[in-house]
């Protein structure tokens, strides 16, 4: 059996941009169904050995598929990911600001939608494929994605400067930043920021900060134990009820529900020993 978990920290221009990338490697485990959750990133995954099969999109209008490389935007809803007992890639984690300077678009283009990596990255994706499957260890592998990656660096951040600082206090704040206090701030009103916000993103600012409120209680649960209702308490909500509300739209089910099923998923479980 193989069962490989690696994180990997971006150097170079990547740096500025990517936060992590997430090297994985099973072989021989059980079978099992992956949810993948809305999160504050964009998501771009190479695979390694076996494509990536979706059985239902974060789009649930589109068909399953299967995928070498994908990029996938913010999302609201869980794409639902087969794992046969043998999978392989790295998961990149973009930050929504950077999509301009890595993928040569705006975060919103690709907001609730998730599409094969040639779509955006053109002939860019088949040359990183290649040099990831010749690499012969996860830091080599890094080093190509460092590489590949950043195509536009001269796009810079988020195109409005107002949408950069927003997200970035919606971050730091963990979701919690209410959205008046966001445009009194920025200077601006609050449907003028949700506007420029949302046309650069694909989220308005209150979802986007519940989306990073729930991320952060979804990692608290798989990395530091405790019960839902203190989960719920250190996250910044009101409590248990109203952490139970997000997770029913953001993934489905409720907390315990999800916990019983993802926690000993590779990409979810490495993910919460590396906060560890």
């Amino acid at each position: 059996m193989i069962d490989e978990y690696v994180v990997g920290r971006p150097t170079g221009t990547a740096a500025r941009w990517v936060h992590a990338y997430h090297g994985y490697r099973q072989l021989g485990v059980p079978p099992t169904l992956h949810l993948g959750l809305p999160s504050p990133y964009l998501t771009v995954i190479f695979t390694l050995d076996e494509p990536l099969q979706l059985l239902r999109h974060v789009d649930p209008r589109r068909s399953p598929g299967s995928y070498t490389a994908i990029v996938g935007g913010l999302h609201t809803s869980p794409a639902l990911v087969a794992h046969d007992g043998a999978q392989s890639g790295i998961q990149v984690l973009l930050d929504p600001l950077g999509s301009r300077a890595v993928l040569g678009l705006p975060a919103a283009e690709l907001a609730g939608i998730d599409v094969d990596a040639t779509d955006v990255l053109g002939p860019a994706a088949g040359r990183i494929l290649d040099q990831l499957h010749t690499a012969t260890s996860w830091a080599d592998r890094f080093a190509v994605l460092d590489a590949g990656l950043c195509r536009f660096p001269a796009a810079g951040h988020s195109g409005h400067p107002v949408v950069a600082d927003a997200w970035n206090g919606l971050r730091r704040s963990r979701g919690a930043l209410p959205v008046d206090k966001l445009a009194s701030v920025s200077g601006c009103s609050q449907r003028y920021l949700a506007k420029i916000f949302q046309s650069e993103l694909g989220l308005t600012p209150k979802v986007a900060g519940r989306v990073i409120r729930f991320d952060g209680a979804r990692r608290r649960l798989l990395g530091r134990g405790g019960t839902v209702a203190d989960t719920a308490a250190a996250a910044g909500y009101y409590d248990q009820a109203h952490l139970d509300r997000d997770f029913r739209q953001f993934a489905g089910c409720s907390p315990t529900q999800w916990l019983a099923a993802e926690f000993r998923n590779v990409q979810d479980g490495g993910a919460a020993a590396a906060e560890r």
